[in-house]
């Protein structure tokens, strides 16, 4: 019997059951992976605010420091943000399988069991509390849990069964692949970010360095929108732009764009990361709102315990948080998503080199959409209440 079962050991689950255990809580982690942090389906930057606001940086899993992003539009219009004008929030590009096991260390060191290559065959709320089935190297057992935090990833098992979210459709889900790259020539100072429907129709591509000539260079496509896979974009991508080195690693996934859901809780359980879509619809960017999410997941866990109140409306305590966090934000980049998925290369190159050159002080789709705003305010003039 556990007070708290976490499914899934990405950053939001491990935040979870890591904040969780420190409350004193017994907790266990399970990750149906052999290995913790692989394979990594990520670009995996993320800035200094977001990352410093829970960790105490190990250089150990920083793989490059980056100072600032340069977005290419279509026609190669460029615009730069540099040091001076992102300030902090441009930041890390992690070695995620470095920085996933020590988020995990942190759990267990707080109390928490971890189980790898264990998977959630099965769940059932029965009693008030819930039964899981796990099933590991061949073995299945039962476990008892007043609370199930589903952290098992997009299209989540957990969230769907328990009635929270439903299959994405092909316009709420990015199609995602990526290399990863050495014996690159590139400034490894910035991240680099290419728009435009022929090279990735309702997505961007893009190269996050990771130190030593090498970098992750990827692509996102919106299915909906696509005509080929995203590897076939990715490798169309490539060689446009020339880009010339040895691919070490592949992988592919996919990344929710839906935006704010309305509630990532029922009775005895509750969604963080990737599982409840928290993923931001315009960057794909998940691992700063996954480590919020699931340090919240595990402080209402905790008083949840104390009150012995496992109820979906004890429990929206959490929704009220991640929402006041980054939830308005999900739902102002789906709209923008929205927006600029319908608008073709001409009217991108034009938006592109009304900025080209200006003072962005800060590293945010923000800053670029108020700036669009000034340079072209009746084209975008239906998002102007959004800030």
């Amino acid at each position: 019997m556990y007070d708290v079962v976490v499914v899934g050991a990405g950053p939001a689950g491990s935040m979870a059951a890591k904040t969780a255990a420190e409350q004193g809580l017994n907790v266990l982690l399970v990750e149906k992976r052999q290995e913790i942090g692989t394979p990594v389906r990520c670009a995996e930057g993320i800035s200094r605010e977001s990352i410093e606001k829970f960790f105490e940086v190990d250089k150990k899993w920083i793989a490059a420091e980056v100072t600032g992003a340069k977005i290419y539009a279509p026609d190669k219009t460029e615009i730069v943000m540099s040091e001076e004008m992102a300030g902090n929030e441009v930041g890390y590009v992690l070695e995620r399988k470095i920085f996933d096991r020590h988020v995990a260390r942190l759990a267990a060191k707080a109390g928490a069991e971890v189980y790898v290559k264990t998977a959630m065959v099965d769940f059932e709320r029965k009693d008030g509390k819930v039964k899981l089935k796990l099933r590991r190297l061949g073995e299945e057992w039962e476990v008892e849990t007043k609370i199930l935090i589903g952290a098992d990833g997009v299209e989540s098992k957990i969230g769907r069964k328990a009635g929270i979210i439903k299959t994405l459709k092909l316009n709420e889900v990015e199609s995602c692949a990526q290399y990863l790259m050495a014996g690159l020539d590139i400034d490894e100072n910035y991240t680099y970010f290419y728009l435009g429907r022929e090279i990735a129709p309702g997505g961007y591509a893009w190269i996050f360095p990771k130190g030593n000539g090498s970098a992750n260079v990827g692509i996102g496509v919106l299915p909906k929108m696509a005509e080929k896979t995203a590897k076939e974009y990715l490798d169309a991508f490539i060689e446009k732009e020339g880009i010339e080195g040895k691919i070490v690693e592949f992988v592919a996934g996919a990344v929710p764009v839906y935006g704010e859901i309305e509630t990532a809780v029922t009775d005895n359980i509750m969604l963080a990361g990737d599982a409840a879509y928290h993923a931001d619809p315009i960057t794909g960017g998940g691992i700063a709102n996954a480590l919020s999410a699931g340090y919240y997941a595990g402080k209402v866990a905790a008083e949840a315990v104390q009150k012995n109140d496992f109820s979906a409306s004890f429990l929206r305590r959490y929704d009220e948080l991640w929402k006041n966090d980054f939830g308005k934000k999900l739902k102002r980049n789906k709209k923008l998503q929205l927006k600029f998925i319908d608008m073709d290369d001409a009217l991108l190159n034009k938006l592109a080199g009304a900025i080209a050159g200006k003072n962005l002080r800060e590293m945010s789709v923000a800053a670029i959409v108020k700036e669009l705003l000034k340079a072209h305010p009746k084209l975008l003039w239906d998002l102007k209440d959004l800030f």
